[in-house]
């Protein structure tokens, strides 16, 4: 009986790394699931409609998957999986770790405070954003060199140089190691980080999401008086209300980030302008000359208020898509940690 209830009591408070195990796990999946809708909202993101003669109307979701396939095959929708792969549970592992230690250490140090034997308070919304942004920030710093090649291999090399006369068709190598060295040699061992200023400041979209998330979780727990579980149906909901609203909040940069990444036609527009004939006569060209800020103001003059929304239902119905399953998969997933932590811990005992 007693070797029953401690698995019980072990899945109720899982460590760090289990957590972040499980959460890694849970964003592979559903990042797997929805992959070619990635790297559709990549392209439409990347895309300039003024520059490249499009209409809003070819820029959905569906006519993008479908140009891929026509030009590409359906191996251009895998396009950049493996990196994506190992960029998402990357990412996702470490987030979920640092969010996980912070979090825990955050409502021991409220508890030790509090009478012995009382029941540490519900965050604040405030405190579960700031504890999220900071997991993000960190996880970032870390992770954000592969997010960069993933970005470049979805693109492809034919994307990004379509502003350019392409003479020479030659078939080019596009593995992560090939576009890692081509990064570092366009722009230096820098160039791995590119997009890590938005970056930094959409470390505020996953504290938006769980932040919300784990708010209406407890608000839905206390009024239904449930077991301390919600239904697969009231997560899903939950997730894709909570990333809907994040996404919303944060599109622009999501926007910028992706196309400083890429190396798209407006951040290669920036960079031009500092060459003769420009503002500033300087003929070296810098990446970090096309900063967030710089582009999101070109695009408003070129496309308008609503250039910085470009994608943003693509990116929405991707990223709802993935995060629901990651909010319902995650519970499952966490048992599966659990699981390999036990064996693991089984196998390390025996002398």
């Amino acid at each position: 009986m007693s070797t029953l209830s401690k698995p019980v009591k072990q899945a109720q408070q899982l460590t760090p790394f289990a957590s972040a195990l499980a959460g890694a796990l849970g964003a592979c999946f559903s990042n797997a699931v929805v992959y070619p809708l990635d790297v559709a909202k990549t392209r439409i993101q990347v895309t300039s409609s003024a520059a490249r003669g499009k209409r809003k109307d070819d820029l959905s979701m569906l006519s993008m998957l479908l140009q891929i396939f026509k030009q590409e095959g359906i191996n251009g929708w895998y396009r950049g999986f493996a990196a994506t792969m190992l960029n998402t549970f990357s990412m996702q592992y470490a987030y979920f770790f640092f969010y996980s230690f912070i979090r825990s250490s955050y409502i021991k140090r409220i508890t030790l405070k509090l009478p012995p034997g009382s029941k540490p308070p519900a965050l604040s919304t405030a405190a579960e954003l700031s504890l999220g942004a900071a997991a993000g920030a960190l996880s970032q710093i870390f992770t954000i060199p592969v997010s960069v090649i993933a970005t470049r291999q979805q693109v492809g090399r034919s994307v990004r140089n379509s502003s350019q006369s392409s003479e020479d068709e030659r078939p080019v190598d596009e593995s992560l190691l090939a576009v890692a060295r081509e990064i570092v040699r366009e722009d230096g061992v820098t160039g791995l980080w590119l997009g890590i200023k938005p970056g930094m400041v959409l470390t505020v979209n996953p504290a938006i999401t769980y932040g919300v998330y784990e708010r209406l979780k407890s608000l839905l727990l206390l009024a239904s008086a449930a077991n301390g579980k919600l239904t697969p149906g009231t997560s899903f909901l939950l997730g894709a209300f909570s990333k809907t609203l994040a996404t919303i909040v944060t599109y622009p940069y999501i926007m910028a980030k992706v196309r400083i990444q890429a190396r798209s036609s407006d951040t290669d527009t920036l960079e031009n302008e500092s060459l003769p004939g420009g503002r500033n006569g300087n003929t070296k060209s810098k990446a970090n000359q096309a900063g967030a800020l710089g582009l999101l103001l070109r695009v408003l003059r070129k496309e308008g208020f609503v250039g910085w929304y470009q994608g943003m239902s693509a990116q929405i119905i991707k990223a709802v898509l993935s995060q629901a399953l990651l909010f319902v998969s995650k519970e499952q997933f966490e048992h599966w940690a659990l699981a390999i932590m036990v064996l693991f811990t089984k196998f390390t005992s025996r002398p």
